[in-house]
């Protein structure tokens, strides 16, 4: 009898390790599998760094524009904004003294000025109707110029139902959102770091109207909207915190301009 039961244990443990082995052997399948849609990384073009614009003509012909023609805008196109909000300008390896360790450093100053140069701000983007661009919801990378794929699902509809139904986003081609991480600031300024971020989400907002009116795309700042609705709908990280959409469109003949 004692020899059937030490055989039946033999058995059970030869068992349970085959069990532990396949679970190994499947790990990394199921770790790639997770991975693979939000780990797309897309290479944009290169931004230019002059035009036939001036700055003065740019200025003068900033507008709110909230209605768009109804075609796609071209991906180098997006990529002038998104370097118009949150490009480098000037290489930088070391991060400010007072940099939170707990965040990446990404490696360079930017377009658009921050307090104590620790960028708070992160810049994504909906692309519904972008030529080269799949749609879906996307992070801007600054250090390297690209996007990286967080979703493959088109949310304007979603964004505009959180923001009030305001129309134009979901008319929109793309739609930019910039998100906050307090933290970074307030880790140098305090109580102060509020007042300094938001001073930042205007200054990048000018550069996208901006931008967008040298190649003929109009945008509209939108502030209104339910802030946990909108992290909701775009799976934001806890600690980032929605501030301002920009919708981005086509610039009609005969556009509502405020």
């Amino acid at each position: 009898m004692s020899r059937k039961i030490h055989t039946a244990a033999i058995f059970a443990l030869l068992l349970a390790l085959v069990f532990v082995v396949s679970g190994f052997a499947q790990e990394p399948a199921t770790e790639k599998s997770k991975q693979s849609p939000e780990a797309e990384v897309i290479q944009l073009p290169a931004p230019q760094h002059d035009s036939r614009t001036s700055v003065e003509k740019a200025i003068s012909l900033r507008r709110s524009v909230r209605e768009y023609a109804d075609v796609p805008l071209p991906i180098s196109e997006i990529s002038q904004i998104l370097w118009a909000a949150q490009g480098f300008t000037q290489e930088r390896k070391e991060p400010p003294r007072m940099w939170n360790p707990k965040y990446e450093w990404q490696g360079g100053l930017r377009t658009a000025p921050s307090a104590g140069a620790l960028y708070p701000m992160e810049i994504y983007l909906l692309a519904g109707n972008v030529e080269g661009l799949a749609k879906g919801f996307y992070k801007f990378i600054p250090k390297n110029h690209s996007l990286k794929k967080m979703m493959s699902v088109d949310k304007r509809t979603d964004l505009c139902n959180a923001a009030l139904k305001q129309a134009s986003i979901e008319k929109a081609a793309a739609v930019i959102v910039m998100a906050a991480v307090y933290e970074r600031t307030s880790f140098k300024y305090g109580e102060r770091a509020e007042r300094y971020v938001h001073i930042e989400v205007g200054s990048i907002a000018e550069n996208v109207y901006l931008q967008g009116m040298t190649l003929g795309i109009g945008t509209v700042i939108i502030g209104a909207f339910i802030d946990k609705e909108v992290k909701s709908v775009l799976q934001l990280p806890e600690d980032e915190n929605p501030l301002a959409i920009m919708p981005l469109g086509k610039i009609p003949k005969k556009a509502e301009q405020k």
